[in-house]
């Protein structure tokens, strides 16, 4: 029982990481109808300004830069690129997002090589023990860290201006703009704050148990996908219902993994996405989706 625990604990942290990331997704969808590809370039960006500083500056000041630089980096992407093509086909977008990943992904891979970088956390491998669970002071503190990100996230959603901004785009853009609401801006704030949202899950994502940050980390966005979908790329509630879902199910399929040996290895990579495509059979919308009616 003990160890079920530990893995639901930790399925739970690492779901709350999910969340942050698929969050990005949900904000960015919300503003531009569009799905961002990028986003795991904004993640590895964030991770790597926090790596790169962390020894000059400290690590909370590298913190903040890495977040406000992958804030900087998604703003420039949406004012740079996305801007130009604003109005176009929603599906030709997501692909120009797939070549900007593309693009950012091969420089931050080629500035990390093959080493990993170590962000200088402030918790190291330190445990705490719960009686006979034992967990991972960096999963209390991305727990912790996420819980308050995505609360003060859904207050500023539910009570700013910019908030309300964002949910009369994502009702519907032309009686939006025709009210005086600058789309411009709320795109912009968009992708600044999905940047900033993947800065800190890059924190947490190359913390212990991980060995540090590396060029591989940036397909941890692709696992943070399944939760979005799961949630419903529209719903902001449904990223983290999502990425709870994605995190546990991922924990519990790789610590019972020689249980589950029938289905082959890896099945814990593999696991989120057999999740997705269950409730997509189910539920085409997601799990707190918007069904979309049209008269034909």
């Amino acid at each position: 029982m003990s160890t079920f625990a530990e893995f639901l604990i930790n399925g739970v942290s690492l779901g709350s990481i999910y969340a942050l990331i698929a969050l990005g997704f949900v904000v960015i969808f919300r503003a531009t109808e569009v799905v961002n590809f990028a986003h795991a370039s904004l993640l590895l960006a964030g991770g790597y300004v926090t790596a790169v500083l962390h020894d000059n500056l400290g690590f909370w000041f590298a913190l903040l830069a890495g977040v406000a630089g992958a804030a900087l980096v998604g703003a420039a992407v949406e004012f740079l690129v996305m801007r130009r093509h604003r109005g176009g086909d929603h599906s030709v977008l997501a692909i120009v997002t797939i070549g900007v990943d593309i693009l950012l992904a091969t420089e931050l891979t080629r500035r990390i090589g093959t080493d990993i970088l170590a962000l200088g956390d402030p918790w190291g491998d330190g445990v705490v023990t719960f009686g006979p669970v034992t967990v991972a002071q960096t999963r209390i503190a991305a727990l912790l860290a996420a819980a308050l990100l995505i609360t003060a996230f859904l207050l500023a959603f539910r009570y700013t201006s910019w908030g309300v901004a964002m949910r009369a785009a994502a009702e519907n853009q032309e009686t939006a703009a025709l009210m005086g609401i600058r789309l411009g801006r709320v795109s912009l704030g968009a992708w600044a704050v999905a940047g900033a949202l993947a800065a800190v899950a890059a924190l947490f994502l190359t913390v212990f148990p991980t060995p540090g940050l590396e060029r591989g980390t940036a397909l941890a966005a692709l696992k943070a996908f399944p939760a979005a979908i799961l949630g419903g790329l529209d719903s902001t509630t449904g990223a983290l219902v999502g990425g709870l879902l994605v995190g546990v199910t991922e924990s519990l399929a790789t610590g019972y993994q020689s249980d589950l040996a029938f289905l082959g290895r890896g099945i814990g990579d593999l696991a989120p996405y057999l999740v997705m495509v269950v409730v997509l059979l189910i539920r085409p919308a997601g799990l707190l989706g918007t069904k979309e009616l049209a008269r034909v």
